[in-house]
């Protein structure tokens, strides 16, 4: 079926997968049967993990002459709410219809029996994503500045994708989004820590004495950096990835995202750094980001340090889950980024508090 089962994260037959003490990713031969329902390929699967995500999954399919992408949740057991496949697809094609560049998904499925949890297929996109080295192409200064540009302008687009239809209400719900995400991430922090860490209570008090007031609503992909962007070789955008965690909610909360994560020269690095390329010269510096996204839309920015705070304060959050976990035991591979959380996930605190006391 595939020229790399590795018979722990991919095998070839359910028989392999029930002899495992924990579940694989792929099952090959389920996953042939449900592409040759949905008429997607024929022949034999090669596949390749694509990615280094902390959550959902990520694989590059080859059969025959044909190419997509599958992607599904982690293993269990996880929050099924934060890994809904089905929904993750219907974002997509919801936005696409809005002209935000997106992979086309081919096929969804909801039928936990395949893989064990749900999952979808899309095309397969050739580009270009800057992480911590930059594309011999995308490296000109010239260059640098124009994805910097685009990146911002891609998020002044989504922004302003229209969101008072049935389709998007059903992705989620404006009112109260702020006030949810503090109480939703402020609820996870005690199942998921084993040490006390009495800066996250105070912050997550902080935020919710300090709430502003939401100037509108609009698609949330809540995940929106540099390293989620593909570009083509001429600097134009080729597809925003990564909608695991989109709504629909206030907008100020994905720049927050993308200024609190961003890498620029003489700024303290963290955990959440994920493209530090940016660091290097040519790249827009966070202010050049937020005034250029200023001149793209109509909102007041002032409270933009309470929004930066709120990211840092759910990355800290999120990240203790993944170290708890790897603490546990359930991240046996993982040598690199859940062990650096031991004195990464304080550090976003400590970030956290900077951006807090910028508030005016």
């Amino acid at each position: 079926m595939s020229s790399v089962p590795d018979g722990r994260d991919v095998v070839r037959t359910r028989t392999e997968a029930d002899r495992l003490d924990r579940p694989p990713l792929l099952v090959l031969d389920a996953l042939a049967a449900f592409l040759d329902e949905n008429h997607i390929g024929a022949g034999d699967l090669d596949v390749t993990p694509i990615g280094e995500g902390q959550s959902n999954v990520t694989f590059a399919v080859r059969r025959g002459d044909t190419r997509v992408v599958v992607r599904r949740g982690p293993r269990p057991p996880l929050p099924r709410s934060t890994h809904d496949m089905a929904r993750e697809a219907r974002v997509q094609q919801f936005v696409a219809g809005h002209g935000i560049p997106v992979p086309r998904i081919l096929a969804v499925c909801t039928d936990e029996s395949v893989l064990g949890v749900p999952f979808y297929v899309m095309e397969y996109l050739d580009g270009l994503v800057v992480t911590d080295d930059i594309p011999d192409v995308l490296s000109a200064p010239a260059a640098r500045q124009s994805t910097g540009w685009a990146l911002v302008d891609l998020l002044v687009r989504l922004h302003r994708v229209p969101v008072d239809s049935p389709a998007a209400q059903a992705l989620g719900r404006p009112v109260g989004y702020l006030s949810r995400q503090v109480e939703r991430f402020g609820a996870l922090w005690g199942g998921n820590t084993t040490r006390d860490l009495p800066v996250v209570g105070r912050l997550g008090t902080w935020l919710a004495s300090t709430l502003p007031d939401s100037q509108a609503a609009a698609v949330v992909h809540g995940d929106y950096r540099m390293g989620n962007v593909m570009f083509a070789p001429d600097g134009t955008v080729r597809a925003l990835l990564d909608w695991e965690m989109a709504t629909v909610g206030d907008p100020l909360a994905d720049l927050g995202y993308l200024v609190a994560t961003y890498a620029e020269p003489g700024r303290p690095s963290s955990v959440m750094e994920l493209t530090s390329a940016t660091r290097q010269p040519g790249y827009p510096s966070r202010g050049e980001l937020v005034q250029r996204y200023a001149e793209g839309s109509s909102l007041d920015l002032a409270a933009l340090p309470w929004y930066e705070t709120l990211a840092l304060w759910k990355a800290a959050i999120f990240c203790e889950a993944i170290h708890t976990r790897w603490l546990n035991g359930e991240r046996p591979d993982d040598t690199r980024f859940a062990p650096a959380l031991t004195a990464g996930v304080p550090r976003l605190l400590e970030l956290a508090e900077a951006s807090a006391a910028r508030l005016p």
